[in-house]
């Protein structure tokens, strides 16, 4: 498998935006490549896997998921087609007639936990390769900054 890391040299523009996306494209891709054999990308184990963790005991709507997510209704709904027609996933009607509820099927619970190793070989490659204290440190300042974001007070700043 060829390495995903050593692909290019790192972009040197002193644009946020494309440095966490080249970031976020290069992570996304080693993931892939780890996760390749079990048949899904790390966009589709990542849906599947907060999908299967109801909030309050029901599974969450379509906004529900796109919000957790930070994804726009739109996109979500993109990627949630193939899951579906795949048998992975399966929407139900929502608790009011609007909303539509995301549920994990048999198949789709089978996917997520024969994938559960290879996403950990994942994980582990990418804290092998930034160092755990960097990438623990990255991950915190990412949840930080979404945070302040999507802080109404802060986002229009």
């Amino acid at each position: 498998m060829p390495d995903p890391v050593a692909k290019a040299p790192a972009a040197t523009s002193p644009c946020t935006c494309l440095k966490v996306r080249s970031l976020a494209r290069r992570v996304t891709q080693l993931y892939d490549d780890t996760l390749a054999a079990s048949g899904l990308r790390i966009t589709q184990y990542g849906l599947i896997g907060h999908a299967r963790r109801p909030r309050g005991g029901t599974p969450p709507t379509v906004s529900e998921l796109a919000a957790l997510l930070h994804a726009d209704r739109t996109t979500l709904t993109r990627n949630l087609r193939p899951l579906i027609a795949a048998g992975l996933l399966r929407l139900d009607a929502g608790e009011d007639a609007r909303s539509k509820a995301v549920v994990v099927t048999a198949a789709g619970e089978a996917a997520y936990r024969d994938a559960r190793e290879l996403w950990k070989r994942a994980q582990a490659r990418v804290r092998s390769i930034g160092g755990a204290d960097e990438v623990a440190h990255l991950e915190s300042s990412i949840d930080r900054l979404l945070r302040r974001l999507e802080d109404p007070a802060t986002a229009g700043v």
